[in-house]
C-alpha cells in the first residue's frame, strides 16, 4: 500500500482485524494531516498571489490578508475547498493547485491589463468578447510592448513548466485511495454548494455577512478592493441575470402617465439625420497646465450646444451606443453588464425602427468588423436595414491600424448621395481609438507646450491630432449638407474621455490614470463630459441642450427634426425635464443639483422608477406598455436565421 493515501485501509486478517485496522487508521492521520495543512498553506499563498497581481501593491495585498473586516480568510477556505475537491478528483495528492492555478492566476493577469487600458476590473461577462481582446492586441502591443513581450516569454515558460509539472505530478505525487477521495468530495462538495448559495447579491445572508463577503455592486472598485478578486469575480457571476424591480406588473405600467402624441408627425419635409459616435472625442483643451495651439477642434467648439455625460471612461462604446440607439439607460442594469452582449436577443425600438417606419433607409455604418460588441447581431435587432462594416465597405484609409475618419465621411457621402429617399445614418467613427502612438500620423500639426514628460507629450500630440482630423471631417460633412436641398441634420457626440494614461495625472486633470465611478458633481462632469453638436443645414447649430445622457439623444434628435413620439419625445421628454443626467452613481437634475447613491434609497422618485419599469417591460418582461408607448413598425420582426 505504500505511495496510497487513505482514510481507511481494510484488514485482510481475520485474527485482530479491527485492531490493525485502527492502527492503520491512526497510523495515516498524521500524513492525512500534513497533506491537508500543505494545501492550506497553497491555498493561501495562490490567494496572495492573485491580489499582489491584480492589486499591483505589496501592502495593499498584505493589508488584504490580515484585515479581520476583510474576507480574506473566506476565500482562501474556498479555495482549500476547491483544491481538495479536484485532488479527489484526479486521485492525487495536490494536483489540484497545478491545475486550478493557472485557470486563476491568467485572469487576474487580464484583469490587471483591462484597469490599465479601462478603468474596471475583469469581470465575468468580458469572457463573452475574448475575440475582441484578440483582435486589439496589435494596438495594446504598440502601447506596451516590453510588457507584451513578457506577457508572452511568460505564457510560453508557464506552458512548458505546466506541462513538466503535470507529468511529474502524475507519476509521483502520492495517491489518494477510494474511501479518501470520497470523503473529501463528501465534505468539500457540500461546503462549495452551501457557499454558492449564499452569493447571491439581490438576497440578504446573515451567514455571508458574518463571513465578510459584502456584495458592493454599485462600486466595482470598492466590491473587488474590499472583497478580493476571486470573490469579487464570484459575487458578478449572477449580473447577466437581471432582477425584476420591485413594484413592477400590468398595474405599474398602466399608472405611467402618457399623453397622446401624433407619432412620426413632423411640421417640415422629412430631414435626413446622420448621426456620427465619434471615438474618443473629447475636448483636449480642457486638460490644465498645457496649451494646445493651433486649437484642434474649431468647428466642434463654435457649434457646439452641450455634452454628453458618458457612462463609461476608456472603452465599452458599445454601453453608450445602446443608450443613444434606444432612449433606455445602463444606469437599470448590473454594472458591469454589457447589453449588446448580454441582453439583445430579440428586436427592440431603436432610432432605427422609428426612422425606417417612417419611410427612411435606416442604415449603421462602421468601419470594423461586424462581430465586434456583437453589432451584426444587434444592429438587425435594432431594425437597421443595412449594415456597413469593414467587411461591406471599400477599402479604407488607415491611421495608424484604425480606419480613417476622412475615408468614413467619404464613405457617409457616397452613400447618401446615392439614395432618393430620406435617410438615417448611424455611424461609429474608428480612428480616435487609443493608444496613441508616435507613428500614427506622418506629421503631428497640433504642437503641445506645458510641463509634461516627453512620453506624455508625444500621447497628448497624437491624439490632439486625431480630433483636429475629425474636426476637420465634421466640417467637411457641413460643407457637403450645406450645399444639398433636402435639410441634413448631422449629430456629434463623443463615447467617452480618451484612455490617455499619465497624461491625466501628469497635467492635474485627475488624481488617477482613469475617471472615477463616484464623486463630487464637478469630478464626475469633468471626467466623463464628452462634446456634442446638434446641427441643420436649414436652422443651423442647437445651443440651448446642456449635458444629457446618452439615452436622452433620441428626445433631442427627434425634436430637432420635428418629429413627436410617444416614447422618444413623450415619455423621455418628461424624464429629461426633471433629469438631464441619469448615472449609476448620480442623479442631476433640471437645476443642476445631484442625488448620490440614489439606487440605494429604499424609495427611487417616481419618474424615474417609472422610466426603470419601462425599460423592464421592453427588454426583459411582458411589454405591457407596448400599445401605449410604441407603434407596431417600431418592433419589425426578425428574418428566421
Amino acid at each position: 500500500m505504500a505511495g496510497v493515501d487513505s482514510l481507511a485501509v481494510p484488514s485482510t486478517h481475520r485474527l485482530g482485524a479491527e485492531g490493525f485496522s485502527l492502527d492503520v487508521r491512526v497510523a495515516r492521520l498524521p500524513g492525512l494531516f500534513k497533506h491537508l495543512a500543505l494545501t492550506l498553506l497553497m491555498a493561501a499563498a495562490l490567494v496572495a498571489t492573485i491580489e499582489l497581481i491584480t492589486r499591483a501593491s505589496l501592502s495593499e495585498t498584505v493589508a488584504y490578508v490580515l484585515d479581520p473586516m476583510r474576507p480574506a480568510t473566506t476565500a482562501i477556505g474556498l479555495v482549500f475547498l476547491v483544491l481538495i475537491a479536484f485532488d479527489a478528483l484526479f486521485g492525487r495528492r495536490h494536483m489540484g493547485v497545478l491545475v486550478l492555478a493557472p485557470f486563476a492566476v491568467i485572469p487576474a493577469l487580464i484583469s490587471k491589463q483591462k484597469q490599465i487600458f479601462l478603468s474596471d476590473p475583469l469581470y465575468p461577462t468580458d469572457l463573452l468578447f475574448g475575440r475582441q481582446i484578440v483582435e486589439l492586441l496589435p494596438a495594446m502591443v504598440r502601447d506596451r510592448p516590453g510588457t507584451a513581450i513578457a506577457i508572452a516569454v511568460g505564457l510560453v515558460a508557464g506552458v512548458a513548466l505546466l506541462t513538466f509539472a503535470l507529468r511529474h505530478a502524475w507519476r509521483r505525487f502520492a495517491r489518494i485511495g477510494l474511501q479518501g477521495r470520497l470523503v473529501r468530495l463528501a465534505v468539500a462538495l457540500p461546503l462549495i454548494a452551501g457557499f454558492v448559495s449564499i452569493m447571491d447579491y439581490n438576497q440578504f445572508s446573515w451567514l455571508r455577512d458574518r463571513l465578510r463577503v459584502i456584495p458592493i455592486m454599485w462600486d466595482q472598485t470598492e466590491n473587488y478592493r474590499h472583497n478580493g478578486f476571486l470573490l469579487a469575480f464570484s459575487i458578478n457571476v449572477p449580473m447577466a441575470n437581471v432582477s425584476t424591480p420591485s413594484g413592477y406588473s400590468l398595474d405599474a405600467i398602466e399608472r405611467i402617465a402618457s399623453e397622446p402624441l401624433p407619432a412620426g408627425t413632423t411640421h417640415r419635409m422629412k430631414p435626413d439625420v446622420i448621426v456620427l459616435m465619434s471615438e474618443s472625442l473629447f475636448d483636449p483643451t480642457r486638460l490644465p497646465n498645457v496649451t494646445l495651439e493651433p486649437d484642434p477642434m474649431p468647428t466642434i467648439r463654435a457649434m457646439q450646444g452641450g455634452n454628453v455625460f458618458s457612462p463609461e471612461f476608456g472603452g465599452m462604446t458599445s454601453n453608450v451606443e445602446f443608450e443613444a440607439l434606444t432612449g433606455f439607460s445602463n444606469a437599470f442594469l448590473p454594472y458591469g453588464s454589457i447589453p449588446y452582449q448580454q441582453y439583445i436577443r430579440e428586436s427592440l425600438p431603436s432610432l432605427a425602427t422609428f426612422f425606417r417606419g417612417e419611410g427612411y433607409v435606416s442604415r449603421a455604418i462602421h468601419p470594423f468588423q461586424k462581430w465586434f460588441w456583437n453589432r451584426g447581431s444587434v444592429y438587425q435587432s435594432f431594425g437597421f436595414d443595412a449594415f456597413a462594416s469593414e467587411e461591406t465597405m471599400p477599402p479604407m484609409v488607415k491611421r495608424g491600424i484604425f480606419a480613417s475618419d476622412e475615408s468614413l465621411t467619404g464613405e457617409i457621402i457616397r452613400q447618401a448621395d446615392i439614395l432618393d429617399d430620406p435617410f438615417f445614418f448611424f455611424a461609429v467613427t474608428l480612428q480616435g481609438h487609443g493608444p496613441y502612438e508616435a507613428n500614427r500620423y506622418a506629421h503631428n500639426t497640433i504642437k503641445v507646450t506645458g510641463d509634461l514628460p516627453q512620453a506624455d507629450r508625444q500621447v497628448l500630440e497624437t491624439y490632439a491630432q486625431g480630433v483636429k482630423e475629425a474636426d476637420d471631417n465634421l466640417r467637411r460633412l457641413m460643407d457637403w449638407a450645406r450645399e444639398r436641398d433636402r435639410e441634413t441634420i448631422i449629430v456629434i457626440f463623443g463615447d467617452h474621455l480618451p484612455p490617455l494614461n499619465t497624461v491625466y495625472t501628469s497635467t492635474g486633470f485627475m488624481p488617477q490614470v482613469t475617471a472615477s465611478r463616484k464623486g463630487s458633481l464637478d469630478e464626475m462632469k469633468i471626467q466623463h463630459e464628452t462634446p456634442l453638436v446638434v446641427w441643420s443645414n436649414k436652422t443651423g447649430a442647437r445651443k440651448d441642450i446642456g449635458t444629457i445622457s446618452p439615452a436622452f439623444l433620441s428626445y433631442q434628435i427627434l425634436k430637432t427634426a420635428g418629429y413627436e413620439h410617444p416614447y422618444y419625445t413623450g415619455f423621455l421628454g418628461t424624464v429629461f425635464e426633471r433629469f438631464p443626467v441619469i448615472d449609476r452613481y448620480m442623479l442631476i437634475d433640471r437645476r443642476g443639483r445631484e442625488t448620490v447613491d440614489w439606487l440605494r434609497r429604499p424609495k427611487i422618485v417616481s419618474t424615474i422608477r417609472d422610466y426603470r419599469f419601462l425599460q423592464h417591460d421592453m427588454m426583459f418582461g411582458k411589454r405591457h406598455g407596448i400599445d401605449r408607448f410604441f407603434r407596431p413598425q417600431d418592433l419589425p420582426h426578425l428574418p428566421q436565421t
